[in-house]
């Protein structure tokens, strides 16, 4: 019986011990390029003019394979703003729904207003002075990370501020 477990041991220990071949190179990088995660925070308005939406240019490069996530200035606890990934939406009493939301490119990222409430009688209050946080990260880090919790995103990316524009 001892001997099958030696047998047996020192065989497991050979096939854990063997190497195989080196694999295929792995894909070639973009020539230059930091893969970092960029941020800004917004302020804006929503207005009948503009049609309920705005659209900022990144004034940054991002690559065709990064990520937008846009957080809103939800409300504000002991001075503590609490941010909250989009969409969302606001229902109202008359079953009517507001939803925020955005939508992105390589160049930039609209915001909008959207859902079944009559947005020209909708108060000042969620429409005016709409606090965004935009943040771009890389695609290869998509899923690593809870990014329905903005603390959580920025401390993974190292976010240290949000240039006001």
């Amino acid at each position: 019986m001892k001997r099958i477990l030696t047998l047996i041991s020192v065989f497991v220990l050979l096939v854990t011990a063997c190497e195989g071949p080196q694999g295929p190179p792995g894909f070639d990088g973009f020539d230059g390029e930091i893969i970092a995660s960029s941020a800004f925070e917004i302020v804006l308005d929503f207005t009948a003019q503009d049609n309920y939406e705005y659209i900022e240019s990144y004034g940054f490069n991002v690559l065709p394979t990064d990520v937008t996530l846009v957080y809103i200035e939800w409300e504000v606890d002991n001075g503590e703003p609490i941010w909250r990934l989009l969409t969302q939406n606001v229902f109202f009493d008359d079953d009517t729904v507001l939803v925020y939301n955005f939508d992105f490119t390589q160049q930039d990222v609209r915001f909008f207003l959207d859902g079944t409430t009559d947005f020209n009688t909708l108060d000042g209050v969620w429409t005016q002075n709409q606090a965004f946080r935009v943040v771009v990260v890389p695609a290869d880090n998509v899923g690593r990370v809870d990014y329905s919790d903005f603390d959580a995103v920025v401390e993974r990316y190292n976010i240290e501020s949000f240039p006001r524009r």
